[in-house]
């Protein structure tokens, strides 16, 4: 059952069932239109303007779950707003019939370095819906006890999934956010309309067979200069059958950073050939 009353600063706030929806009324300062969901008692939102057109807030219970902290990618221009003393980037997606990307990050950064990368702009300028997120315990996104297990982390990435809409989207996943793509990708490829592991850690906990059953069109993407994950990676991730390889000459293991244009070469390369 929900109910609506009237919010802070001029707010729409949409109460269904444990899942608190917030909207910005039309006019209302700060915000420009950005939609949030978090759970009642938490400070975390989950993400602004980023829903899927006509997407509902989840009604499953918070106990186990705290949305992440998320930056969209732009369609025209980003504002930064504040929904009750939560800093949130408020940007646009594109409208064009193409698959979202949905970007996870490394253990030394957060959704923040796509966004300053330019990567997210850049995919929303080519008609893409690009959204990265903050993994539990990294950045503003808190700790969650779900993240322990493989389990709990493919469950975690189901749910990032349903909250955003996204049916089939692209998964970018860099070093550690391997602990979360690769137990979701080996349960549920034909989900994703692509797959770019970039170094990512955790590609040893699975067998060649596991990864030849998956049908995941994949980028396999590294730096020539990493020396440490990206050989294992690569030794385990070639046994996915539709896969395909890109080095990043003299790039290192965060090889985005390293050679920012020849990654976003290699991605926008990618994308354009998925069908």
């Amino acid at each position: 059952m929900c109910r609506q009353r009237g919010g802070w600063a001029g707010h729409i706030l949409l109460l269904c069932g444990p899942i608190l929806l917030t909207s910005a009324a039309a006019g209302s300062p700060g915000v420009h239109g950005a939609t949030h969901l978090a759970c009642p008692g938490s400070r975390r939102v989950l993400h602004p303007a980023a829903a899927a057109p006509g997407a509902q807030g989840g009604a499953s219970g918070c106990s186990d779950w705290s949305a992440p902290a998320l930056h969209p990618g732009p369609r025209t221009r980003s504002a930064w707003g504040s929904v009750e003393g939560e800093s949130t980037l408020s940007l646009q997606g594109s409208l064009r019939h193409l698959p979202d990307v949905l970007f996870l990050h490394g253990q030394a950064f957060t959704s923040k370095t796509w966004e300053a990368l330019g990567t997210l702009a850049l995919l929303a300028g080519e008609g893409y819906r690009a959204v990265a997120i903050d993994l539990p315990g990294y950045g503003d996104s808190p700790p969650m006890e779900m993240a322990l297990t493989a389990q709990g982390r493919r469950a975690f990435l189901d749910r990032v999934l349903q909250e955003l809409g996204m049916q089939r989207p692209v998964l970018i996943s860099p070093s550690m956010s391997g602990r979360f793509s690769l137990p979701f990708l080996l349960a549920h490829g034909d989900r994703l309309a692509g797959f770019v592991p970039i170094a990512p850690v955790g590609t040893k906990d699975f067998t060649a067979e596991q990864y030849r059953a998956v049908q995941t069109p994949t980028l396999i993407l590294y730096g020539g200069h990493d020396t440490g994950l990206a050989p294992q990676a690569l030794q385990n991730l070639q046994h996915l059958p539709k896969h395909r390889v890109a080095v990043l000459s003299g790039a290192g293991h965060a090889c985005y950073l390293d050679k920012p244009e020849e990654f976003h070469r290699a991605l926008l390369g990618f994308l354009r050939q998925l069908k």
